[in-house]
């Protein structure tokens, strides 16, 4: 694996992939939405102007990638999340957040196919979260949040009508749960939040280890790579937590 791909990398999750992989040696393009950022960083190619949600994003990210080359490793860590209840609901921000998590991957992955850029052995993660997953809601985590859920939910059928179609280029699709991020805040530092968050750093050097271990087996499989410590309902679903494995196959 040699060169990568992070889509929505100027903050949070991607950004801690971006710059990892970089250290690492590995040849990383990283997406922003508007401006990149101004500190350089040696094997870290910025391509900015690049909104998951536009339906040409996947070929303008091609036009900025070095001929000749594919993607090795593609990492879509864009998203949009916003609170709801069912006594205040929001229709904008529930189809911003379907657009952003769902409907845009399989344009840009597209894109990136039809451009030669994804091709044989080359990985496709696509970063949600386990409020996806039908099986794990349960009373213990409460309802709402009906785009947040559903749009992870839509994600999850993305991924796995992806993984069978791009299955025969030799092309493997997963879907992840990274766990649950601490925010940063204005100033730089960040917020404790749930007792279970983690910062970005730790998330993605969980994902990268997953990543490490990622083949045709789990093509269209849902994982947890930090397990399910942070997964309220998943005693309630899946039984004693100190029984449950790390990584962890969750249900769709």
């Amino acid at each position: 694996m040699r060169n990568i791909l992070i889509v929505g990398a100027t903050q949070g999750l991607g950004h801690s992939l971006a710059l990892q992989y970089a250290k690492a040696g590995f040849s990383v393009y990283a997406t922003a939405r508007y401006s990149v950022p101004q500190t350089a960083t040696p094997n870290l190619h910025w391509i900015s102007k690049i909104d998951i949600t536009d339906q040409g994003a996947g070929r303008r990210i091609a036009a900025h990638w070095e001929e000749g080359t594919k993607i090795d490793l593609l990492v879509i860590c864009a998203g949009y999340f916003a609170t709801e209840s069912l006594d205040e609901l929001n229709y904008d921000k529930q189809v911003r957040m379907y657009k952003t998590v769902a409907i845009a991957p399989p344009f840009l992955i597209h894109h990136l196919v039809t451009a030669g850029l994804l091709k044989t052995n080359s990985k496709v993660v696509l970063v949600g979260s386990e409020g996806g997953s039908i099986g794990l809601r349960h009373e213990v985590g409460g309802g709402g949040n009906y785009g947040g859920h559903g749009s992870k939910a839509a994600l999850n059928m993305v991924g796995k009508l992806l993984s069978i179609d791009l299955k025969p280029k030799g092309i493997v699709v997963g879907i992840v749960h990274t766990g649950y991020l601490r925010k940063e805040n204005k100033d730089g530092f960040f917020e404790i939040g749930d007792k279970h968050a983690v910062k970005p750093d730790e998330a993605a050097v969980a994902l990268r280890t997953w990543v490490d271990t990622f083949d045709m087996e789990k093509a269209g499989q849902f994982w947890s790579v930090r397990g399910a410590a942070d997964i309220k309902t998943a005693e309630a679903v899946l039984g004693p937590l100190d029984t449950l494995p790390t990584p962890l196959e969750l249900p769709w």
